[in-house]
């Protein structure tokens, strides 16, 4: 499965002709503020979802089974906030950049079809951050570990997992914190709704606390098997753990060790499950095109 038209994605990711969206997650996140949020369709034969016309108010969210629509709102929501709290980096060309292998890696996943965003915040710290509904944060300290365009495809493959397991969703599903907004996406933000904002405020704030211990496992062994069926060698996910672990317990992966399983027991548990299955996929690192950092 891992080798799956491994050839032609090798030559396709030699020249990165990806028909990825263009980046910009920021023009999207204002979007999100300004408009008002639509449900998903429903058709005119079920009078229990339709709009309150006395009030003019939206049909609520589905709270138990979001729609893939639903989904996306809230994860667009929900990074919002987070970027409150850490701006984009400014630097287009990186931005571009990370979206680009982003999406090419989101490609071999089992959800192609979501509109993946990606996207680097202002922030010394180690962390990665995915949200429900395809989008995936790392911060400016975890990219500055990198050093390749494979271990960058490892990274943005385990959050990728993260939203294609959808993680996140069932952590604020089992929290019931979505039950505390039933108009979380029939309401415009910035008015004053202060249920909505203490949803998407306390859903970031999960996000930010961490998944259980499973939940990282299985996202470090989908990354790996992400990015080899992308084209790139596989173990670049393990090698950036490798690195972290050298790092040691400083201020800057103080939040990825309350959030993550520590990445000595990451790596040993991707050795147990991998074990030699990866060693004969010869994949491409592209040192030389990774994008460095200007400053």
């Amino acid at each position: 499965m891992i080798k799956r038209a491994l050839p032609i994605l090798l030559a396709t990711l030699l020249g990165l002709p990806v028909q990825a969206l263009a980046f910009d997650l920021e023009g999207t996140l204002k979007d999100a503020i300004k408009e008002k949020v639509k449900p998903s369709s429903q058709t005119d034969t079920e009078p229990e979802k339709k709009a309150d016309t006395q009030t003019g108010s939206e049909p609520a969210f589905n709270l138990k089974s979001p729609s893939q629509e639903e989904e996306i709102q809230l994860g667009r929501q929900i990074t919002g906030n987070l970027l409150g709290a850490a701006p984009l980096v400014k630097d287009a060309a990186l931005q571009k950049y990370v979206n680009e292998v982003g999406c090419w890696v989101a490609s071999q996943s089992e959800r192609p079809d979501l509109p993946w965003h990606f996207g680097v915040i202002e922030s010394a710290d180690i962390n990665a951050f995915a949200a429900p509904g395809g989008y995936v944060i790392i911060t400016k300290g975890l990219y500055r570990k990198l050093e390749s365009e494979a271990q960058l495809a490892g990274i943005l493959g385990h959050e990728i997992a993260h939203v294609v397991r959808k993680h996140h969703l069932r952590l604020l599903q089992k929290s019931q914190l979505l039950n505390l907004g039933a108009k979380l996406l029939g309401n415009k933000l910035g008015k004053g709704d202060d249920t909505v904002q203490k949803v998407i405020g306390n859903g970031a704030e999960i996000l930010a606390r961490g998944l259980d211990k499973d939940a990282e496992y299985e996202a470090d062994r989908m990354g790996v098997v992400l990015a080899a069926r992308s084209g790139y060698e596989p173990f670049g996910l393990p090698e950036v753990l490798q690195s972290i672990s050298e790092t040691g317990n400083t201020s800057r992966v103080a939040l990825l060790y309350k959030t993550h399983p520590h990445p000595d027991d990451r790596l040993l548990r991707l050795g147990d499950a991998i074990g030699e299955r990866l060693d004969k996929v010869q994949g491409k690192t592209l040192e030389e095109r990774f994008y460095k950092l200007k400053q």
